[in-house]
């Protein structure tokens, strides 16, 4: 299992205010109610979503999650009883949402780097989130750099902050 450290900024025009952000990896049982389980079971945690999904193949389902605190969801999990789990660090990017392209441009520079993809999804805000392999890290960063992209940073949620 991977321990969460730090997540590195895309690059340097990386707001500030974007806080680390974690992929959250949990393997469930192919079965009703298993990501009611897990929603709960973070939700009780306090700890909130900020992007990612579930996805199904040959009766293993796999959740991908970008939270904030990976410590405290990889906790909640485990005292749930759900998993097995992982925490990793995410690399984050935006793309032009009105440039079509973009995805194929950006994941060409990072194979042509030789960066292996191994997760993609969306954050709420429309940032690329991408899981990469520790060795894969820094050339992904280095091409990050050079896109140029700026992240946007997550909405701040509205009530009371989460519980500790």
């Amino acid at each position: 299992m991977t321990r969460p450290t730090p997540a590195r900024p895309a690059g340097p025009a990386r707001p500030s205010d974007v806080r680390p952000a974690y992929d959250l990896e949990v393997h469930l049982p192919d079965r009703p109610g298993a990501l009611a389980d897990l929603g709960q079971a973070l939700g009780e945690a306090g700890v909130s979503l900020e992007g990612g999904g579930v996805f199904t193949h040959g009766g293993q389902a796999v959740a991908h999650y970008l939270v904030h605190d990976g410590a405290r969801a990889l906790r909640a999990v485990t005292a749930a009883g759900l998993g097995p789990a992982v925490v990793r660090d995410v690399e984050v990017a935006s793309l032009d949402q009105e440039t079509p392209g973009q995805l194929g441009t950006l994941a060409r520079r990072l194979g042509d780097a030789g960066v292996n993809v191994l997760v993609q999804y969306s954050d709420h805000v429309g940032n690329l989130v991408l899981l990469v392999a520790d060795e894969d890290a820094p050339s992904c960063r280095v091409v990050l750099a050079h896109w140029g992209s700026r992240v946007t940073p997550p909405r701040r949620a509205s009530g009371p902050p989460p519980r500790t």
